[in-house]
């Protein structure tokens, strides 16, 4: 396992859709694990392939109970929306608030190509719709309604507890 470099603003890398994952083999295995470690040394809460320059449709998310990857995701049904602050790896200092779905219910599928579903709210559902976006050419600032300071960002994220480490199930 190996530590990957993370794409930076403006790379236009970025901004290109992702393609399907078709083969279910050692390299991407090894590309999975890269990407979690990778996130683990960031501190980060999730990490699609192409923010390390793979573009391929494959997410990498961590909120502290453990490793969700999902690969070729697909959003099936979402429900309500919420407000909130979002960073990126890929936009160091950027800060912004961008709505997402409440709920959503997504299909993928894991490291072996077996078909997975996942029922996500709060943070877990903002950080898939997150993901999902940069796998579509999409980063947060281009979705965000409102941007703000570094200042503001730190504030606002001691305002409200620490929601990394949250995740809980829900079943609709």
């Amino acid at each position: 396992m190996a530590l990957r470099n993370i794409l930076k603003l403006p790379d236009e890398t970025l901004n290109k859709k992702s393609r399907d994952v078709t083969a279910f083999d050692d390299k991407l295995w090894v590309l999975l694990d890269d990407m979690h470690d990778t996130l683990e040394k960031h501190d980060g809460v999730g990490i699609a392939a192409v923010q390390v320059g793979i573009l391929r449709r494959v997410i990498v998310i961590d909120l502290g109970d453990g490793v969700i990857e999902l690969i070729n995701p697909e959003i099936l049904h979402s429900i309500g929306s919420q407000r909130e602050l979002e960073g990126c790896l890929s936009c160091p200092d950027l800060w912004g608030y961008v709505v997402r779905p409440d709920f959503v219910k997504v299909k993928s599928m894991n490291r072996h190509g077996k078909p997975q579903f996942h029922e996500a709210d709060d943070l877990l559902a903002i950080a898939i719709c997150h993901e999902i976006d940069h796998l579509n050419g999409v980063v947060f600032p281009d979705v965000a309604d409102e941007m703000v300071d570094k200042d503001e960002a730190e504030a606002e994220r001691e305002r409200k507890p620490h929601r990394k480490r949250r995740k809980k199930k829900v079943r609709r």
